[in-house]
């Protein structure tokens, strides 16, 4: 009886295992799937800069959207 708990056990732990191996399979990580060295996308982003706020302020301006209206809260109606 106790034999074939511990067999149901280490059954269960190896579909397990399985399934995280299969799963780990299905996600993408970049250390593991992308190349090493820098790439066409990290070129890319190390090129990009952030704006500075004169054209925050230029884009503020032109917006139509009312800076008086209540903060949006997802699921709360009003």
């Amino acid at each position: 009886m106790v034999e074939e708990e511990l067999l149901e056990q280490e059954f269960l732990e190896r579909c397990f295992q399985e399934m995280l191996d299969e799963e780990d399979q299905d996600w993408f990580i970049p250390s593991r799937d992308l190349p090493s060295g820098v790439g066409p996308l990290q070129q890319q982003l190390n090129g990009l800069t952030v704006n500075d706020n004169n054209n925050a302020d230029e884009i503020a301006r032109k917006s139509s959207l009312n800076p008086e209206a209540k903060e949006f809260v997802p699921g709360v109606k009003y």
